[in-house]
């Protein structure tokens, strides 16, 4: 059996390689601080690993475990110089339970453990104040029974709200409490109410609050956020006792909070704050003066109870050791210091970038290094606006966190409703049970989108993040009523035109409008940004649609654009109509009188799109879903269409019908529609090729389109549909009588695609790889519809996390690495790229920047962290030097 107990003292501590997995955060930290030599209580951590060996004992604790924890006891007597159970100068403990990573819904710290009717005497004969001693009892009955009988805290506090009253302590404050009564009325309770007792034996409560620890690991809260980290159940809880620090004992005590520096300027300068012990007093309830420790630190204040100059070096060293701004937890007992535990000073994403730009110009630490301590997600503090947590607001429900931001407006449950309301200037959030290809124009003039069923990769996912909409899926608690036009929540139910707000970054959906932080993009986070540019390899271009989107994303630093979805650019109006026109033509003749309509918007979106990305290179995937999306749905729009076309609506009818499909996203799409009806790719060829032209013209710049054939999957499909692109690009230069540089590529999001890559390439001039279908193709799951299972997957730890929102590196990776080497072995100079929504998720991209690929593509809003993910990955493999052996684009 591996190592259970690690003991701790200041200068000295058992520490393992991987100190946070074996001993949790609290237990890691208190070993790094003793080891730094710095005053900490002495201690002992219970390995994670023990958490495992307990599942299969019988009746709570190993008895090797139980024989461990007596033996170390006995050594933090013999260093403390106290006695656990002593008569006098009794032993207490704190039992503190942490994971590797921050984990809410573990039991919270219990102090004061070895208090009894015996011990809680021996405490007070050394006290000046012995109700000093009865409080700590008090507060150790409250937390032992809550953690251990699951007691509800509030009818402890019933009982001494009644102690106050007969004290008379509401009419005279200063008079004393009853303590000894307290005690004895809190046994009673426990007794009478639960059939409970306080064990007064110290042993018996240590290992009872262990169990009760442990069990926590299996709380809903804490299962919850394993969930949401990736956490399997196996890792398990760490639990660290350590001896009592007595830092409410009087006047010389307290508790405080030091940050290295002060946030806000980033400067080297000593902030936080310092909270007086019990300053002897008997009240309940009274609050101790509290100090601001950058006064102290200037020295305008001198009632600091402890030597702050030994703070300061204490909290200098652990900065030193750390390279990064810190702050530290600490405790003054009878004028005696000890830290309790330090950390990382948490800070929000303005402050962190402002520390790190801070300390680069202070030269302590290197770009590279400031780069590296930037969490890439928490950019999005910046770039959307947030909730004012300050306010109370009532949740009626939370979803998926589909789309970062929060948005307040009126509920819409159309699209055509959302378009009214916003042409009078009115916020609305469009509420749907899912959406549609149809929905894109009700969304873009939405302020947030709100789903009850899909997941963070559903369709309204993939829009909202690409247009920078704050978007929350999956609501299941929350139903509509389409009839009525009433959303049923939480008891509730609101009616169209009520306002919500959604909060896109952790999915809860909020009854009201409630107050907005809007963003802020400082001088700090250029800087940041700079230097994340120097040092990447890989580029980063976005997926845009739209010249709002294209120049969003020009704001947020791309390179151009990786993926232009045509399909988004048939949704509205005249266009739609052209394009069911088109679908419900009965032979090529009107397919292609349809087409013409099109032909000129899609030339003009594209000028825009090239004028706007000014020469970078932009990628224009071919029309790629199926031609059912693009059809009427309701009665009123078949009438509609009917009309429109001069037919019977049977004719409409019978068409939609003859259109639908069992599997849609497996069939008649991609290339598949190219090669069933070539007009539609001539007509896009042609917008492309003539917008190329006269972009190019208007700009100076020269524009080199990169056209993508989509859902590959044999060479030939490729070779049928070049040969067309190329015959129209002869066409158009004969025409405009001059040549046009441009591309085709394809998008890899079939297996066969990549087995067959090195084939594919001798005809491919790029890659791009379409991670969204490729992981729905190579595990044979929906991405619309594994958010039902892929939640029990991840709980019961057969994933580590959701692969549409990551790349599984042992399979769709291993498979996109065999794609870049077979390409590569046919095209040296092949460019590689990825295009779905793992392209701007930190972790994949770090797995692309081993791959090898040339640029990521990413959804506006994302460019940022993907810029910054990038860069930590070329630092972190040693790649900083941007293109090295690869091919530049244009």
């Amino acid at each position: 059996m591996s190592k259970r107990i690690f003991t701790f003292r200041r200068g000295a501590a058992d520490r393992t390689a991987d100190a946070a997995e074996a001993l949790g955060l609290k237990g890691a930290n208190l070993a790094l601080l003793a080891s730094l030599d710095v005053p900490v209580p002495p201690g002992f951590t219970i390995a994670t690993s023990v958490w495992r060996e307990a599942q299969g004992a019988e009746g709570g604790l190993p008895q090797a475990l139980r024989a461990e924890l007596r033996a170390a006891i006995e050594w933090l007597e013999s260093v403390t110089g106290r006695r656990f159970d002593g008569d006098r100068r009794p032993l207490l403990l704190a039992v503190r339970s942490s994971a590797r990573v921050q984990m809410p819904g573990v039991a919270e710290t219990v102090l004061d453990i070895g208090l009894n009717d015996r011990t809680v005497e021996g405490l007070a004969s050394e006290l000046s104040d012995p109700a000093f001693a009865y409080r700590s009892y008090r507060r150790f009955i409250e937390s032992y029974a809550a953690l251990v009988f699951d007691a509800d805290p509030s009818q402890f506090e019933e009982i001494a709200d009644e102690e106050r009253e007969r004290a008379g302590w509401i009419v005279e404050p200063e008079t004393p409490v009853d303590w000894r009564a307290l005690v004895a009325r809190y046994q009673d309770h426990l007794d009478s109410e639960m059939g409970a007792v306080l064990p007064q034996t110290p042993l018996e409560q240590l290992f009872s609050v262990i169990t009760a620890s442990y069990a926590s690991w299996r709380n809903p809260l804490a299962v919850a956020h394993r969930l949401i980290q990736g956490i399997p159940e196996n890792a398990g809880l760490a639990v660290t006792v350590h001896a009592m620090i007595f830092n409410e004992r009087n006047y010389h005590s307290g508790t405080g909070r030091a940050v290295s520096r002060d946030l806000r300027s980033g400067q080297s300068r000593l902030s936080g704050e310092f909270g007086f012990g019990a300053r002897g007093s008997s009240a309940i309830g009274e609050k101790p003066p509290v100090l601001d420790m950058a006064e102290l630190a200037t020295g305008a204040c001198r009632e600091f109870p402890a030597d702050l100059s030994e703070l300061t070096r204490h909290v200098r060293r652990i900065e030193a050791h750390a390279g990064d701004a810190v702050e530290v937890d600490f405790m003054v007992g009878d004028g005696e210091l000890f830290l309790m535990q330090s950390r990382i000073a948490r800070r929000t994403a303005p402050e962190a970038i402002r520390v790190a730009v801070e300390l680069v110009k202070e030269g302590l630490i290197e770009e590279s290094e400031a780069i590296l301590r930037i969490d890439p997600a928490s950019l999005d503090q910046l770039l959307h606006p947030t909730i004012e947590r300050s306010a109370d607001f009532v949740v009626l429900g939370r979803g998926m966190p589909a789309s970062p931001g929060a948005a307040t407006g009126e509920i819409v449950f159309t699209s055509e409703r959302a378009q009214a309301l916003a042409n009078e200037n009115r916020p609305v959030i469009l509420v749907r049970n899912e959406t549609y290809p149809e929905d894109i124009h009700g969304m873009h003039v939405a302020d947030g989108v709100l789903t009850i069923r899909g997941g963070t990769t559903s369709h309204a996912a993939v829009v909202a993040r690409g247009i920078g909409k704050p978007c929350v899926t999956g609501v299941g608690s929350l139903r509509i009523n389409a009839e009525r036009k009433t959303l049923h929540a939480a008891g509730r139910v609101l009616k169209e035109g009520d306002r919500i707000t959604i909060d896109g970054s952790i999915g809860d959906v909020i009854e009201g409008a409630v107050p907005l932080v809007r963003p802020s993009l400082t001088g700090d986070f250029a800087t940041l940004m700079e230097f994340a540019d120097r040092a990447r390899r890989m580029r980063v271009r976005a997926n845009a649609d739209t010249p709002i989107e294209a120049r969003s994303a020009r704001s947020f630093g791309a390179e151009g654009i990786g993926l232009c979805r045509t399909e988004h650019m048939f949704f509205e109006g005249d266009r739609v109509r052209a394009m069911r026109e088109m679908i419900l033509s009965s032979d090529e003749a009107g397919r292609r009188t349809a087409l013409e309509k099109l032909l000129p918007i899609q030339r003009s979106d594209f000028i825009e799109l090239f004028e706007i990305m000014a020469g970078l290179p932009v990628t224009i995937r071919l029309l790629d879903p199926p031609l059912h999306e693009f059809l009427p749905k309701s009665d009123a729009e078949i009438t509609e269409t009917a009309a429109m076309l001069g037919v019977d609506e049977a004719v409409v009818k019978h068409r939609i019908a003859a259109l639908e499909e069992f599997n849609p996203m497996l069939g008649h799409r991609g290339c598949r529609l190219a090669i069933s009806y070539p007009e539609i790719v001539e007509t896009q060829a042609r917008a492309i090729l003539e917008a190329a032209v006269e972009a190019g013209e208007k700009t100076g710049d020269a524009v080199v389109p990169e056209i993508m054939v989509p859902l590959i999957s044999l060479r030939k499909e490729l070779d049928f549909v070049k040969e067309r692109v190329d015959r129209v690009a002869e066409l158009v230069m004969a025409e405009r009588g001059c040549s046009i540089n441009y591309l085709v590529g394809t998008m890899i999001e079939l297996p066969r695609a990549i087995v067959r890559a090195d084939t594919i390439a001798e005809v491919a001039e790029f890659f791009s790889f379409g991670t969204n279908d490729l992981t729905q193709t190579v595990y044979g799951i929906s991405r619309d519809d594994a958010g039902n299972f892929l939640s029990t997957y991840v709980r019961q730890g057969i994933i580590e996390r959701d692969p549409f929102q990551t790349v599984d590196v042992e399979g769709v990776g291993e498979l996109i690495g065999l794609a870049v080497e077979k390409a590569r072995r046919t095209r040296p100079d092949i460019s590689l790229g990825v295009c779905g929504e793992q392209g701007g998720d930190p972790a994949s991209i770090a797995f692309f920047e081993q791959t090898g690929l040339d640029y990521v593509s990413c959804s506006p809003f994302r460019v940022p962290i993907a810029r910054l993910a990038a860069a930590q990955s070329a630092i972190r493999a040693g790649r900083s030097l941007r293109g090295r052996g690869r091919r530049q684009e244009p």
